[in-house]
């Protein structure tokens, strides 16, 4: 059966060898060749009625190749329960270019560490000129700016936050900046890349004018921010978001754990987290108080800690059950720093805070590309219910 997304072959050789021919006909194979993918994976044709299927298509993700015909426009099939990406597209050329751009940079500026000399001249880059660097940077920036410049629509009810480090030259020095990251989930439940930058990490003013940046393109109906124990982000999401901040559950037990010895972290771990399997707010509560006091005698810095987290800790709890999990923790976010650290370990040290966002811009852009092939990350019955709590505050405040 012929596809919406594709036009008969009989069409196409009716064209003749006009100047669209090649690229037409490639556009013709490539998109069959999805669509004989996703047959396979679904063990059915489109719109075909089969005892054998075991999956069914959810629409289309248009997407742009570049090829030696010209950009070649294609419609990639999505699926209802897993993720499809044809394997003739390579889903990270823009990250490989960026880290391409970001090595020759700190090449030719001569601030690149051996590790990176030896690279640049095993990928045979030692010949480039200045001016082709620039042009492919320029090249570069510009996707990752309109990425990370283009409007946030809707209400995104969950914001993740979290930083990784790096190193980059600042007059005449090495130093470590923060590398921030933003997620966000929607109320369909689809999680995107908001927003990145570099500066200090504990800095208020920093957070302050990022958090004010996400909100001038659209940010809204944020309930609960999770990152970690970061003072000057606690204060920026008081003074700009004004909504509930949950400390992350995982940051915080490593700093619990610092309290004790080797020795007695497997106990005090197993006791504190019986404070994470109850059911409700209010018996987590009470087992938060119950824990401290058990460990008051024996760990009396630790129990005064507790006492000053069980608000920011367990502000998780007071959200839909189905997303308790996913929202405790910066968990969802570590993956994907885990990715950044590998790639920017290749650079070493960056030539300035320009070239991390270049390649850290430039592999947000391709996982926001596979985010958006998947299916939506949360349950949408909890999202609504957030919707209609924040409706019915509203109009009870305006009546």
């Amino acid at each position: 059966m012929t596809t919406p997304s594709t036009i008969a072959l009989s069409e196409l050789a009716a064209k003749g060898a006009d100047a669209d021919f090649i690229k037409q006909t490639l556009q013709f194979a490539l998109q069959r060749l999805m669509e004989m993918d996703v047959e396979a994976l679904c063990k059915a044709a489109y719109g075909e009625r089969n005892e054998e299927r075991v999956n069914s298509r959810n629409g289309y993700r248009e997407r742009a190749l570049e090829t030696r015909a010209g950009t070649v426009g294609l419609k990639i099939p999505k699926l209802r329960t897993s993720s499809y990406f044809p394997d003739f597209i390579e889903p990270r050329r823009t990250a490989e270019k960026a880290l391409t751009a970001v090595i020759q940079e700190a090449y030719i500026q001569g601030i690149s560490t051996r590790s990176v000399d030896d690279l640049v001249k095993a990928m045979g880059m030692t010949g480039v000129s200045k001016s082709q660097v620039s042009r492919l940077c320029e090249e570069i920036d510009e996707r990752v700016q309109a990425f990370l410049q283009r409007p946030i629509e809707g209400d995104w009810p969950y914001l993740w936050i979290d930083a990784t480090y790096v190193k980059t030259r600042q007059a005449g020095r090495v130093v470590s900046v923060a590398v921030i990251i933003a997620v966000a989930v929607n109320t369909d439940g689809v999680r995107e890349i908001l927003g990145v930058a570099t500066g200090a990490s504990e800095a208020e003013p920093f957070w302050t004018e990022f958090l004010r940046s996400l909100t001038r393109r659209g940010l809204r109906g944020v309930k609960l921010v999770i990152s970690d124990a970061h003072e000057g982000l606690k204060a920026a999401i008081s003074k700009v978001l004004k909504t509930t901040w949950q400390r992350c559950k995982v940051h915080f037990l490593r700093n619990a754990l610092a309290y004790a010895n080797k020795g007695q972290r497997q106990a005090v771990l197993a006791v504190i987290n019986t404070i994470f399997v109850q059911d409700s707010p209010e018996s987590a509560s009470a087992q938060w108080r119950l824990v401290t006091d058990q460990l008051r005698e024996k760990f009396p810095k630790l129990a005064a800690m507790m006492d000053a987290a069980e608000q920011d800790v367990l502000a998780f709890t007071s959200f839909p059950r189905a997303h308790r999990l996913q929202i405790h923790s910066t968990n969802p976010l570590e993956r994907l720093n885990a990715e950044v650290k590998r790639r920017t370990n290749v650079v070493g040290i960056f030539p300035n805070e320009r070239a991390i966002i270049r390649l850290v811009g430039a592999m947000m852009i391709e996982q926001n590309d596979e985010w958006s092939l998947q299916r939506r990350y949360m349950q949408l019955e909890g999202l609504q219910s957030l919707c209609e709590n924040q409706s019915a505050r509203l109009s009870a405040v305006i009546n």
